[in-house]
């Protein structure tokens, strides 16, 4: 019995060591430190793996990294939600630079098996801003965001007309009105009429309850769905 204890609390401890290495800390590379949980590795080795990058809000900016994992896509998977692929989680001080963010996609591509046409950007409040930021800038490098509770600048509208876009928001959101959203989906609307881009309008939803979008499917499958087409 002794020894099955024993066992037991090794493969806790190995268990737990595995667990822990999933999720790597990687500073002092690019402008952003950021954190970092790879693809399985049996479905990494086999084909080139997504990458999804989230952006947080206000309150998670600073030095400390793991706050990273308070909300949103880590801290989903955290809870128990499947996403597939690549999932980045950089920090800011305050702010996105679309610059810095995408030396950051750069870096995973040269570093990990990633999918340079399947490179997904989402992010809640100040993230969501920072989403459109990113998006617009490079839509040629975006296949899809997914920006919470946000807005974005209309200096990019014709740019974020390129690239498939889900907004969500809430109706009694006091922190950031929903009219924040829809004032840059008109914006992209009146760019391209055509273009892909849509507002998931959420009843009773506030600044912080919409979190809970990060725990479904929904927004992953949606993204998932886009593929960039890069010439050879």
């Amino acid at each position: 019995m002794h020894k099955i204890y024993l066992c037991l609390c090794v493969f806790f401890l190995y268990f737990t060591k595995l667990n822990a290495q999933e999720i790597q800390a990687i500073k002092g590379e690019t402008a952003y430190p950021f954190l970092l949980k790879d693809a399985d590795r049996d479905t990494a080795e086999s084909e080139k793996q997504p990458v999804f990058v989230f952006l947080h809000g206000r309150s998670l900016s600073g030095t400390n990294l793991d706050r990273v994992k308070r909300y949103g896509v880590l801290y989903a998977i955290n809870k128990g939600q499947e996403v597939p692929g690549i999932i980045v989680a950089p920090q800011s001080r305050g702010g996105w630079d679309p610059d810095k963010v995408i030396e950051i996609v750069d870096y995973v591509i040269a570093h990990y098996h990633a999918d340079p046409d399947r490179i997904y950007v989402c992010g809640m409040s100040m993230g969501g801003y920072g989403t459109m930021d990113v998006a617009g800038k490079y839509p040629d490098r975006i296949a899809a965001a997914v920006a919470i509770c946000g807005g974005g600048s209309s200096q990019y509208a014709s740019n974020l007309s390129q690239v498939p876009i889900w907004l969500h928001h809430g109706t009694a959101d006091r922190a950031v009105p929903i009219s924040e959203s829809r004032k840059i989906m008109n914006a992209i609307k009146k760019a391209d009429p055509t273009a892909d881009v849509s507002l998931n309008v959420i009843k009773g939803g506030t600044h912080g309850s919409v979190e809970r979008l990060f725990h479904d499917d929904a927004i992953y499958d949606w993204m998932l769905k886009f593929k960039k087409k890069h010439k050879s």
